[in-house]
């Protein structure tokens, strides 16, 4: 145990420019306090010490905010930053290098016994406050923005955003790359993190508006011209895209 905490308190300084010295990692960071308790508490579970293990678990949650399950398998150098509200369910599956910021649930689907949490693979990062539901697998290397809700896998070196959770495309990971070697992002974010389907229906949105507003410049050409329209073409409904954008946002 003593070799991995010797690791994880690594990883923090690694993953926080924050941290400044062992000691203080040691005392002030409550990640590396859950992580420890958990470590014991899983030790406990594993043996069968139940009650014991989920007293654990519970004196951690009170020190620290944050909640993980005993039963719940945790790899090596996991980093914990900030650390409050983080929730991690029983049959979740956490492997090595992974980074999760504050208010993170790793959550379930379904009452039914069984995996019902997910698995995160090495070297994902989760942004904080979302939420990634179910027995679903975030692959190697893949981010999941701040706020997200995540249902569905995510591959291998991808990004998803948005509620629910959408796979951003390729021009956006490209710009995502470059940001990272100008500075990490520290919430696994975009700089332009709108969800993708939203920015669309206000592209069709703008595109409409702009339709309407040169269809109402024919009609009155067509008027001042003495060309009469149909009496139903004037009397429709006009056009408000910026009721609609309210909807999409």
């Amino acid at each position: 145990m003593f070799r991995h905490l010797r690791e994880d308190i690594r990883a923090v300084f690694d993953r926080d420019p924050a941290a400044r010295s062992f000691w203080e990692v040691l005392t002030c960071y409550p990640g590396i306090h859950a992580l420890i308790m958990h470590r014991i508490a899983h030790w406990l579970w594993g043996h069968r010490l139940r009650w014991l293990a989920r007293f654990t678990a519970h004196l951690s949650r009170m020190l620290t905010g944050i909640e993980i399950h005993p039963g719940a398998t945790i790899g090596r150098r996991f980093f914990i930053d900030h650390g409050m509200g983080v929730v991690i369910g029983e049959t979740a599956e956490i492997h090595d290098d992974v980074t999760l910021y504050h208010g993170v649930t790793l959550g379930g689907t379904s009452w039914n016994k069984g995996k019902r949490h997910p698995t995160l693979e090495s070297g994902v990062v989760i942004g904080a406050g979302a939420k990634v539901l179910g027995p679903i697998v975030i692959s190697a290397g893949a981010k999941v923005g701040s706020n997200a809700v995540v249902t569905k896998p995510v591959p291998a070196g991808a990004t998803a955003v948005g509620n629910p959770a959408r796979i951003i495309d390729q021009q956006a990971r490209e710009r995502e790359a470059q940001a990272e070697k100008m500075g990490f992002s520290a919430y696994a974010v975009i700089r332009d993190q709108d969800d993708p389907l939203a920015k669309a229906i206000h592209g069709l949105l703008d595109h409409a508006a702009e339709t309407d507003r040169r269809l109402a410049s024919l009609l009155r050409e067509l008027e001042a011209q003495g060309v009469k329209c149909d009496e139903e073409v004037l009397a429709a409904d006009r056009f408000d895209p910026k009721y609609l954008s309210k909807i999409v946002d």
